[in-house]
């Protein structure tokens, strides 16, 4: 068991450091990089012109690769674009002015192997700072060459051709160090002596001159060309006002006819809303009268229907009772009648028994009784009639009131003057006043008694000084 896991901790062990090993020795490069790895064996390369040679590295561009532990190294050399600003101090040209000249140009390591392997022998371990200084040293020299062999007027006219003299002149050392040229620029020349200022005066003399003739020109032909302008503005203008006077002369009279066209349609329809208003004025009296007419057949309904239940009021609270009392009366009579002539039918047998002089008194007392009796009963007969007139009589206001109560429970009476001469209100009292005068007929219609013959005959008495209503008996 302790033998198998020594075992496997070794191989554990092994393989870490196999993993750590590789890690280490396993480099990698961008695409704009080659890795050189020096050492190992060496290997033979061809150069362009067919000769070969043995070299100890070997090249990797971009990517990654394993290097022998111990036995190899790897150094990185760029093949990104550099950019090389150039200015050369005063430089002699053919025509013997001294210039000054600036430049920019774009160098690189060539992407061709025999081309790297050359700028790795010469520029590895330099880096970048190396190649722009060479390269900046061989294009100056180019630029003061070709500057030399033309004149400040071929270089300040033939830019272009400036820049293809420089990279034919520096290709060839370019390329034995493995570098190239992408580009070059001529950005600008200058002078210390005033030559070049010199050298457009004239130009600029002459192109101030022509300019200044072609404005003349230009002024002519634009005063020539505003006066006809103006000439064919006014004549337009005194056109187009004419047009304009025109059309408003047009305008103005459409616009009467319109105007009287539409005054007419207006007096049209005035007219018509007169006419209709007269008839709804019409139509509105009318239904104010048919409102009147029903309101006077509801006063009318109104009435009948009181004056009915006044009568029934009557007949239940006047003559029901009056005849109640009347036949109370007469049966309370009768069964004093009665009652009396069994006591004199007990005395009469008892005073029998007595002896004949009590007979003859009872029958005196008897007589007496029977006369006061008959007297009671007369008196009675006047009193009843008496006291129904007089129980009518008692009832007349409390009539009189029930007749005029409706009135005090209206909430609103309108008065409406229907042009006889007399308003609302005095016809209104006028029909209660007629109501109330109606009470004694529509008393003798329901009980029979006249009251107005009745009060007639009291006061006819009255004046002569007797009176028939006697007292009610105690």
């Amino acid at each position: 068991m302790v033998s198998t896991l020594i075992i496997i901790g070794v191989i554990v062990v092994i393989a870490a450091v196999f993993v750590v090993v590789f890690a280490l020795n396993y480099r990698k490069v961008g695409p704009n990089e080659v890795l050189i790895i020096s050492g190992g064996r060496k290997r033979t390369v061809t150069d362009p012109d067919g000769t070969k040679k043995k070299v100890g590295y070997r090249m990797h561009i971009g990517g990654g690769t394993f290097m022998l532990p111990l036995l190899e190294s790897a150094q990185t050399l760029p093949l990104e674009v550099f950019t090389v600003p150039i200015k050369t101090p005063e430089v002699l040209t053919a025509a013997g002015v001294h210039i000054i000249a600036e430049a920019i140009a774009q160098v690189k390591v060539g992407s061709k192997e025999y081309l790297i392997r050359m700028a790795a022998e010469q520029f590895l371990g330099r880096g970048a700072a190396g190649i722009k200084e060479v390269a900046s040293q061989i294009l100056e020299g180019s630029v003061r060459a070709v500057l030399g062999s033309m004149t400040v007027e071929e270089i300040y006219q033939q830019r272009e051709e400036v820049s293809r003299r420089v990279m034919q002149a520096s290709s060839d050392d370019f390329a034995r160090m493995g570098l190239q040229v992408l580009s070059f620029a001529l950005k600008d020349i200058s002078d210390t002596q005033g030559y070049l200022t010199a050298l457009g005066k004239p130009r600029i003399a002459q192109v101030k001159a022509e300019a200044e003739v072609a404005q003349a020109e230009a002024d002519k032909e634009s005063t020539i060309k505003a006066a006809l302008a103006r000439k064919e503005g006014d004549i337009v203008k005194f056109h187009a006002e004419t047009e304009l006077a025109e059309a408003n002369r047009d305008y103005e009279l459409k616009r009467s006819e319109f105007q009287a066209v539409i005054n007419q349609k207006r007096a049209t329809t005035d007219m018509a809303y007169d006419l209709e208003r007269q008839k709804l004025n019409q139509q509105l009296r009318r239904q104010e009268l048919e409102v009147k007419l029903i309101e006077k057949d509801g006063g009318i309904k109104l009435e009948e229907r009181e004056i009915e239940r006044k009568k029934k009021e009557l007949e239940s609270q006047v003559k029901l009772p009056a005849e109640a009392k009347s036949f109370q009366s007469k049966a309370e009579a009768d069964a004093e009648s009665y009652r009396l002539a069994l006591m004199a039918k007990g005395k009469n047998e008892a005073n029998r028994n007595s002896g004949l002089t009590e007979a003859e008194l009872l029958r005196a007392r008897g007589e007496a009784e029977a006369a006061a009796m008959k007297d009671k009963a007369e008196s009675w007969k006047a009193y009843n009639e008496a006291a129904i007139y007089q129980m009518v009589l008692d009832r007349l206001p409390e009539l009189a009131r029930a007749v005029s109560e409706p009135l005090s429970k209206v909430d609103k009476i309108v008065m409406m003057n229907s042009g006889d001469g007399s308003l609302g209100a005095s016809k209104i009292t006028g029909q209660v006043a007629e109501v109330l005068a109606q009470l004694p007929m529509i008393v003798e219609t329901l009980t029979g008694m006249d009251l107005k013959s009745f009060l007639k005959k009291a006061t006819d008495e009255k004046k002569s000084g007797s009176s028939d209503v006697p007292d009610k008996p105690k």
